[in-house]
């Protein structure tokens, strides 16, 4: 699973580690700083941040392949922990990632105090990566719709991790008769990263809505508690949004379950980032 990426003229090794990409520090300081001994860069860096600070390491070790054809045990860190080591290295080549953490941190601050911020933000991500503007506002309005679910689910004692994804999977299921992960298989998605929702076509989003609206509104009915009874609204949820796919397809005679997908999109933007 070891694999090379390229940044700033620079290769950063990487190494999958608990379903996640991990980078080599080292390469990110040499990245960043241009230092002849980077190894000992980011030592100095280490000890004077984080061990002296007494702060937990927020790296770990794993084996990357070295020059010589060796693997040798390597600090890395995710991506989120890699922009906190940024944070601490002093460069000026590492300051415009500071200012770029700076803004977004602003943005997001800005977002709790007006979400239709959040929601605007959202919207031209989507329109950057090609989408059409119909299905935009179908997914926009999908994300909505998700919001009150969960914030329903939250304040019925369901755990926001495991549990969320279990009552997912069983409205999703019931829907479409194919849990998130073998829709995504389905649809031949395979990078973790890759949301199913943003390779839905136009009436699988709104199935999607139907399903988690109906969910919501059965959860409140019904005043389900804890994970058990909310699991059963999204069954009765699940169960409507199937339904009424299955009428939808007896009269058009045309199956609503596809292997579309916007994987053409992806590699689209890949090329004009090579470019």
């Amino acid at each position: 699973m070891n694999s090379l990426i390229v940044f700033q003229d620079k290769k950063i090794r990487r190494v999958m580690h608990n379903g996640e990409w991990h980078f080599s520090v080292v390469d990110v300081v040499e990245a960043l700083t241009d230092s002849p001994t980077p190894r000992q860069y980011w030592g100095k860096v280490k000890g004077r941040e984080f061990i002296k600070n007494e702060l937990s390491p927020i790296w770990v070790q794993l084996k990357l392949m070295a020059s010589d054809g060796k693997e040798y045990l390597t600090d890395c860190a995710n991506t989120k922990d890699m922009f906190r080591i940024i944070q601490s290295i002093p460069s000026k080549k590492a300051e415009p990632f500071k200012q770029w953490l700076a803004k977004v941190g602003y943005e997001r601050v800005q977002e709790i105090e007006n979400p239709e911020l959040a929601q605007d933000r959202v919207k031209k991500y989507y329109e950057l990566k090609g989408y059409p503007k119909e299905w935009i506002d179908k997914r926009l309005r999908g994300i909505a719709i998700r919001q009150e679910l969960t914030d329903e689910w939250k304040q019925r004692g369901v755990s926001e991790n495991e549990e969320f994804a279990i009552l997912t999977n069983e409205i999703t299921r019931a829907t479409f008769g194919k849990d998130v992960q073998e829709y995504k298989q389905f649809k031949g998605l395979g990078k973790k990263n890759q949301n199913l929702r943003d390779h839905m076509n136009d009436w699988e989003l709104i199935l999607t809505m139907i399903g988690e609206k109906a969910t919501t509104d059965i959860t409140e009915t019904k005043d389900s508690q804890g994970f058990d009874e909310c699991k059963d609204s999204a069954l009765e949820g699940g169960e409507i949004a199937r339904n009424t796919r299955k009428e939808i397809e007896k009269k058009t005679g045309k199956k609503i379950v596809s292997k579309e997908n916007y994987l053409d999109l992806e590699k689209m933007k890949e090329i004009e980032v090579k470019e």
